[in-house]
């Protein structure tokens, strides 16, 4: 009796399977109501708000939901954060900027006799930086990094994507009017299909053509469907938290998605094709189908995948996942796990199949069990380093559970109400207490009865030894800022920070070194004013072959897939770069000039301004004294700033 070598890609659901399933409805049919019964793929609920002891400390439904997992073990939040420590973190979470030292005197005004800025003052200050128009640029980043953006198509002659800098610019005008999330959804996935498109709606659709892209493929055909899985891939994790794209060779190993379900969402992608000019990628004018007879020359041009003609071609389901072994024909459908039964599709119109619409209408719903989850989590994590799901683009089996399902389904359901309003999740986040807690294990508050030096050194022991990843939330989280805030702070301390928005992307000066590595030194780069190259961050040219040392090196985010969550590693060349790199010793002489014209001839005023504009507080007397000290032995005023801006307590939120 011959026996076959069982590999993981002949696994699903822990039975074996000795060929492949090409039976359709055989392989729908595996998924059991069992599999049903993940937290993640039941419908979103409203929990009761829970009843605490301490009830004083709840400001909002988020701090009932967090006290109600520390109570029963004696434990209490820590302390609230400084005023202005808050302050500052409030500034970077929304901006992406430090407060200058007349926005806290501002917030200073109003606080009390013993210096606490009362909550009013907070909500006023959380109202003036929603309306910022640096906070589309801060929150913007959060989602390029989802959607895998790029300026070019990476592989080895990493292209341009013409006008692709729309797209940006897009999200950034999203965030800053608030667009609801439902909508935001719609217009990336189905722009160009909506009764009410507009050349913005078009723009929007560039999302599907982020991705890396071989303009000179080996294999053409296996090329395509590599394209189709780049969509397939990006949109079930950004969207809908799965990882339907290891469904592409055989059944998912882990979640209850078949090849099925894959192939069904290739199928609603499978009509879009790239405008190209033999081997050159290329853009087209951004107008709505039911406008395409308008004067071409004067219309916007975008950057983004068509649909030709309502006439969809056939999609079959792929053997082992091999352009050239295809299997049986495939309708466009959804994942049988997240419905009961397959929806009727809108029928084409004129100009297209219409099946991107109807896939985004079904994300976008409120009954998406996924959809209002997976972001609302996204928008915990900027604020606290970790989402309530520690894995934000896998809610699967495989993914993190999350450390609090109740607060996770009614922040979902709160979401909703308030009109998928993204803005309005910051003001209950960043309102609750939760949120204003210190990060200092030190700040950590206990009974009366414990507060001895030694009970008290016992219970924090305790805390750490019980919940070292501070997953119930008993503190805040210490977090280093990611390169943009980083740069762009920097940018703003020295005084040279460019405010311009929108527009193409700046190219900052590129080290020589690096350019000598490239086989085209003399035009791969060419460098901006040095105007330009001080916008912020979001706005520098991103080339997936070429990146800013400065960024590489301070976790910038993989472009090739979605990145949900940017590592954080501590190397020497972080050090090094932010120390000895041309570009903070370049700003460390600007801040030197800022000082010298702002706080006049006096070194003690020097050092004062430089502290308060760089870290947001005066300095210590002993910090002072230092300083001091060094300017007196002949130490250079720029050399004080370079250390200043290499300070731990400038390179992390608090």
């Amino acid at each position: 009796m011959a026996f076959r070598l069982l590999t993981p890609a002949l696994l699903f659901a822990g039975a074996p399977l000795l060929a492949q399933d090409t039976d359709l409805a055989k392989i729908d049919a595996r998924i059991s109501e069992k599999d049903r019964q993940h937290w993640a793929f039941q419908p979103v609920k409203s929990p009761a708000i829970p009843a605490v002891k301490n009830a004083a400390w709840v400001r909002n439904p988020i701090d009932a939901f967090v006290l109600v997992k520390l109570e029963p073990k004696g434990w209490q939040p820590a302390a609230p954060a400084d005023p202005v420590v808050l302050l500052r973190r409030m500034y970077l979470d929304l901006v992406g900027l430090p407060p200058t030292p007349e926005e806290i005197a501002e917030s200073k005004t109003a606080a009390d006799s013993a210096f606490r800025i009362p909550h009013s003052a907070f909500e006023q200050t959380i109202e003036k930086l929603l309306a910022s128009p640096r906070y589309g640029e801060r929150w913007a980043r959060h989602w390029l990094d989802v959607v895998r953006y790029a300026e070019t198509n990476g592989y080895e002659r990493d292209g341009a994507k013409p006008n692709v800098w729309k797209y940006r610019d897009y999200v950034i005008r999203s965030f800053n009017e608030d667009k609801p999330f439902d909508r935001f959804i719609l217009e990336q996935l189905a722009g160009d299909e909506l009764p009410d498109a507009t050349a913005e709606t078009l723009i929007a659709t560039g999302y599907y053509r982020l991705g890396p892209w071989d303009d000179e493929p080996a294999d053409p055909k296996t090329d395509r469907f590599d394209q189709l899985d780049d969509i397939v891939s990006t949109t079930s994790q950004a969207f809908l938290g799965l990882t339907l794209g290891c469904a592409r060779c055989h059944h998912h190993k882990f979640d209850p998605l078949t090849q099925h379900d894959y192939y069904r969402m290739v199928a609603i992608f499978n009509p879009l094709q790239r405008p190209v000019n033999g081997r050159a990628d290329i853009d087209q004018p951004a107008v709505p189908h039911f406008k395409s007879g308008s004067p071409e020359g004067s219309l916007p041009r975008g950057y983004f995948l068509t649909e030709r003609s309502p006439k969809a071609p056939d999609t079959f389901l792929l053997i082992r996942g091999q352009a050239t072994q295809p299997g049986p024909k495939v309708q466009p459908g959804l994942p049988t796990v997240l419905v009961s039964a397959q929806p009727k599709f809108l029928p084409p119109d004129e100009y297209t199949t219409r099946r991107r619409l109807t896939l985004a209408r079904w994300i976008a719903n409120r009954d998406n069990p996924l959809t209002a989850r997976v972001i609302v989590n996204r928008v915990w994590q900027q604020h606290f380093g970790e989402g309530l799901v520690r894995t934000p683009n896998d809610f699967g089996i495989q993914g993190d559970r999350p450390s609090h399902p109740e607060l996770l389904d009614w922040l979902a359901g709160w979401f909703i109400e308030h009109g998928w309003s993204i803005k309005s999740l910051h003001r209950l986040i960043l309102a609750s207490n939760t949120y204003q807690q210190a990060t200092s294990i030190a700040d950590c508050r206990l009974p009366i009865a414990d507060s001895s030096a030694d009970n008290r050194q016992s219970a924090i022991n305790n805390r750490q030894l019980q919940d070292p990843e501070n997953r119930l939330l008993w503190r805040q989280n210490l977090r280093r800022l990611d390169v943009e805030a980083i740069r762009d702070s920097v940018l703003a301390v020295s005084g040279q920070l460019n405010r311009a928005m929108y527009g193409p992307s700046v190219l900052p000066p590129m080290p020589k070194e690096v350019l000598e590595g490239n086989s085209d030194p003399k035009t791969v780069w060419k460098a901006s004013s040095e105007r330009d190259a001080c916008r912020r961050t979001i706005y520098v040219h991103t080339k997936r072959s070429l990146m800013l040392p400065l960024l590489d090196t301070l976790d910038f985010c993989d472009t090739t897939r979605s990145a949900a969550k940017r590592n954080v590693t501590t190397v020497s060349p972080q050090a090094l770069m932010l120390f000895n790199g041309e570009f903070v010793n370049e700003q460390a002489k600007y801040f030197a000039q800022r000082l010298r014209k702002e706080a006049g001839p006096d070194a003690a005023s020097r050092v004062d301004l430089a502290f308060r504009l760089a870290l947001c507080r005066p300095p210590s007397a002993a910090e002072r004294e230092r300083m001091l000290s060094f300017l007196r032995s002949d130490g250079a005023l720029d050399e004080m700033c370079r250390v200043i801006l290499n300070l731990n307590e400038f390179v992390y939120r608090e």
